[in-house]
């Protein structure tokens, strides 16, 4: 099983519309990648390691996948479309880990 993690950093100006990140963005991806997709969460960044400092990420989410080969398989042909979405929630940049479960 893989974990896709995608990181949105947060910084000075960062906006992320949760609203719209839940209730459009995350369906949208569900209903492009279908089957494949074993799962979904998502996070909202509160606290960096200090008290009362800023999350390092507004916010991440991480889809289960059987392997990197269905990901990409799925993702490819849909790839516009949800890159595309991007800029109707966040300014953020996304940065996207790749990671093997092993727990």
């Amino acid at each position: 099983m893989v974990k896709v993690s995608v990181l949105y950093p947060q910084s000075a100006g960062t906006k992320f519309d949760m609203t719209y990140y839940l209730g459009y963005h995350i369906p949208l991806v569900r209903r492009l990648l279908g089957s494949v997709l074993k799962g979904v969460s998502v996070e909202q960044g509160i606290s960096g390691d200090e008290p009362e400092s800023a999350a390092p990420y507004i916010t991440t989410a991480h889809m289960l996948f059987d392997s990197v080969q269905s990901f990409q398989a799925s993702f490819a042909p849909h790839a516009q479309e949800i890159m595309e979405d991007i800029p109707k929630y966040t300014n953020s940049k996304p940065i996207l880990q790749i990671g093997e479960v092993k727990l």
